[in-house]
């Protein structure tokens, strides 16, 4: 496989994995930043070593495998987990004495993360932007691009964004079957602003970016899988 076979593999792999290694991420370490920042390093990884080792043949397990190792390296650098029982749950799995986590009406991890992303307490342009991010995988300034701000100004409120979902404890989960249909509601408002702001989000030579129409949920196609174009 040469470098271009490799790279249309990357930007393939980013359409269908980017969610899932970001949603795995956000359900064991309930951390979007970690999450982000964590699958954005295991794509720049990739795009470093694949061309030279070849494209793995499970790729999302690969990708967040290598998200697992660089969110617990992170973890440790901040000297975030003292506790070394707390950081062995973490590498081999959860506590077993701990008591199930609730599963809303539908259990599935991508899911769970549009939903966190869709909280009603957040402002609905935030929202979308969120969205766009974590679950479509657009860079901060493609976001930026069709929101017609800067995108200093686009990555500060992603970041906020997040910040506040940690602050507030926002569950990351799909709503109990009793709160579905009032949750729904704004998610489907949500994910139709995605759709048509994922057509101002990319630039002139590119396809337009939006999510697929047969698979709403799943990430939005990106011109650049390269991860750190995002971090700004």
């Amino acid at each position: 496989m040469n470098r271009v076979d490799v790279r249309e593999a990357i930007t393939q792999v980013h359409h269908e994995e980017w969610a899932r290694v970001i949603a795995s991420l956000t359900k064991r370490f309930g951390d979007l930043d970690i999450a982000e920042e964590a699958a954005a390093e295991a794509f720049a990884v990739a795009v470093e070593r694949w061309p030279a080792d070849g494209v793995p043949p499970n790729p999302g397990a690969w990708l967040t495998t290598t998200a697992n190792r660089k969110a617990i390296d992170r973890i440790r650098r901040e000297n975030r987990r003292d506790d070394k029982q707390k950081e062995a749950q973490m590498v081999y799995g959860d506590d077993p004495d701990d008591p199930p986590e609730p599963l809303g009406a539908i259990d599935d991890e991508r899911l769970r993360l549009i939903f966190t992303c869709c909280h009603p307490a957040l402002a609905i342009q935030t929202r979308v932007a969120l969205t766009l991010r974590m679950v479509g995988g657009l860079t901060v300034a493609e976001i930026a691009r069709a929101f017609l701000v800067a995108e200093t100004a686009m990555g500060q409120r992603i970041t906020r964004a997040k910040a506040k979902i940690k602050a507030a404890g926002i569950p990351y989960r799909v709503p109990s079957a009793e709160d579905l249909p009032a949750r729904l509601s704004g998610v489907l408002a949500v994910l139709f602003l995605v759709f048509n702001e994922g057509y101002l989000a990319t630039g002139p030579d590119t396809d337009p970016v939006r999510p697929d129409p047969d698979r709403r949920g799943d990430p939005a196609h990106s011109p650049d899988p390269s991860p750190h174009a995002g971090r700004r």
